[in-house]
């Protein structure tokens, strides 16, 4: 354990979730650190995994982060992790209560939107949220096209008035 390599600093983003920004609408988010193997730090640090499908559940006052695709270490030996196993979030007391609560509500869950080293420690992005109809879908899918249709005849009027 000598201090031989320099500190990491800043966010490296791993994964994340782009999927669960269309198909919830995000109410709360937290940050929780996670319980992890060497083979799936070394295996994260290559920039491997998936969000895809990977969910939250609280039982007996522990968050536990399930089906969350982090590929075994590709140098790893008999000590290798499961790909899928389920790994423990670290998250305060009053932090865990609240989203206790909240997601006993109908149409609430716990979802990762991103996978990060902050500091050299592995993070998780977890969001409360609530699952979007098809029609939200759609309208929120309408308001963005709108969105972008706007700038663009914005900025082909400067373009015009620079001419």
């Amino acid at each position: 354990m000598g201090g031989t390599m320099a500190k990491e600093k800043g966010r490296k983003l791993i994964a994340q979730n782009k999927k669960a920004r269309h198909d919830y609408l995000i109410l709360d988010t937290y940050e929780a650190g996670l319980v992890l193997t060497g083979t799936e730090v070394k295996s994260l640090r290559q920039g491997r995994a998936s969000l895809v499908d990977g969910f939250v559940q609280l039982d007996g006052h522990e968050a536990w982060l399930h089906n969350v695709h982090v590929p075994e270490y590709s140098q790893g030996t008999w000590t290798n992790h499961s790909a899928r196993r389920k790994r423990k979030l670290l998250l305060h007391r009053l932090e865990i209560d609240k989203l206790e609560t909240k997601s006993q509500e109908t149409g609430h869950t716990i979802i990762p939107l991103a996978l990060y080293f902050k500091d050299g420690r592995a993070k998780v992005e977890i969001a409360l949220a609530k699952g979007k109809k098809e029609y939200d879908k759609r309208q929120t899918l309408r308001e963005k096209q709108d969105r972008r249709e706007t700038e663009r005849a914005v900025s082909a009027v400067r373009r015009q008035q620079r001419a």
